[in-house]
C-alpha cells in the first residue's frame, strides 16, 4: 500500500470538521474544485468512501469516522510539536500528562501532583479528569504518563500498565453547622433518616460505605449521588446533605467547604492509587508523588 498522502488527510481532515467542502476550502484557502479532487484521490488511495451526501453538506461514512478520529490525534500531536519548537519555556520542560479519575478528592489529587512540579526537572503539568476507563484507553496509546485512581487497574482490561498504592484512608462524616444542628442522637445513630450525599457507582469506596450502613443497621436518606467528588463536596457545602471524606485531607476539607466533621469511619478505607506503564515508579514526577503519598498525606501505609 502506497505511503500515507498528508496533504489528502489534511484536506479530509478539514472536510470532516467543517462538514462542507466549501467552508473547508475557506479555512484552508484554497477553491471547493481543488479540495473535491483532492478527496476524490484521497478514497481512491484508500479504498474506501469516506462521505456521503447529505443535503449540500457532507456526512462522514463509518470509515470517514474512524479514519476522521486518527487524524484528529495526528494533527493534535502535530500542533504540539510546532508549539514545542516555537515556545523557548515549553523547550526548557517536558510535558507530565497526569490523568485523575472522576471519583479522586480533588484536594487529595492537587496535594499528591503539586510536589511533581518542584522536583527539580522542568515539566509542564497537563491533567485530565473523567472516568477510569477512559483513562486508561489514553493511557495505552501513552497519551497519558500516570493515572491517579481510587482502585488499581480491572484485570479484565487488555492494557498494559501496574497500580501502585500511594495511600490509604478512612473516612470522616461532616456537614454544615446548619444541618449538624438538626441531628438527634450521637454518631453515627444521628445519620438515620437524615440527608446523605454518596459517591457515584464509579466510586470504589461507594459498596463500602453502604456495606457499613447495613452493619450498623443505619438508614440515611439518599439525596443524590455524584460521580464528581468536587461536585459532591459543592453540594455539600450549600447544606444539601452530610457527606464523606477522606480522613487524611478533612482539616481541608472542613476550612475549604465550609464544613465540621460529626464523627469517623475508619473502618471504611478509601485508597488511592497511581497507574503508569511502567513496573517502577521511575520517572522524577512519579517519584516524587509517591514521596508526597508517603510523607505528607497518607504517613506510612496504614489505618488513619
Amino acid at each position: 500500500m502506497p505511503a500515507l498522502n498528508f496533504k489528502h488527510l489534511r484536506y479530509f481532515w478539514m472536510v470532516g470538521k467543517t462538514g462542507s467542502i466549501a467552508r473547508a476550502a475557506d479555512q484552508l484557502c484554497l477553491t471547493p474544485q481543488s479540495i473535491s479532487g483532492q478527496l476524490s484521490e484521497f478514497e481512491k488511495q484508500l479504498g474506501v468512501e469516506l462521505f456521503r451526501r447529505a443535503g449540500r453538506n457532507r456526512e462522514l461514512t463509518d470509515a470517514g469516522r474512524r479514519i476522521l478520529s486518527y487524524a484528529e490525534k495526528i494533527f493534535s500531536i502535530g500542533d504540539e510539536l510546532v508549539e514545542v519548537l516555537h515556545d523557548q519555556k515549553a523547550q526548557r520542560s517536558l510535558p507530565f500528562r497526569v490523568g485523575i479519575a472522576d471519583s479522586v478528592s480533588k484536594s487529595i489529587a492537587y496535594r499528591l501532583v503539586e510536589p511533581a512540579l518542584k522536583q527539580g526537572e522542568p515539566l509542564r503539568l497537563v491533567c485530565r479528569e473523567g472516568r477510569l476507563t477512559s483513562l486508561l484507553a489514553e493511557l495505552a496509546i501513552h497519551q497519558l504518563d500516570m493515572i491517579i485512581a481510587d482502585r488499581p487497574m480491572p484485570a479484565n482490561l487488555n492494557v498494559r500498565g501496574y497500580s501502585h498504592l500511594l495511600g490509604e484512608s478512612g473516612l470522616t462524616v461532616v456537614g454544615t453547622a446548619s444541618l449538624i444542628k438538626q441531628l438527634k442522637g450521637r454518631f453515627p445513630v444521628n445519620l438515620n433518616s437524615t440527608a446523605f450525599l454518596l459517591p457515584g457507582e464509579d466510586a470504589a469506596v461507594r459498596p463500602k460505605l453502604i456495606s457499613w450502613f447495613e452493619a450498623n443497621n443505619l438508614a440515611p436518606d439518599i439525596v443524590g449521588e455524584f460521580d464528581d467528588s468536587a461536585l459532591m463536596n459543592a453540594f455539600g457545602e450549600a447544606g444539601t446533605g452530610l457527606f464523606a471524606a477522606p480522613t487524611a485531607i478533612i482539616k481541608q476539607v472542613c476550612e475549604q467547604h465550609k464544613v465540621i466533621a460529626i464523627g469517623r469511619i475508619d473502618s471504611v478505607l478509601e485508597q488511592t492509587y497511581a497507574i503508569t506503564t511502567d513496573r517502577h515508579l521511575t520517572h522524577p514526577a512519579t517519584v516524587a508523588i509517591s514521596k508526597s503519598a508517603r510523607e505528607d498525606i497518607f504517613g506510612p501505609l496504614s489505618r488513619r
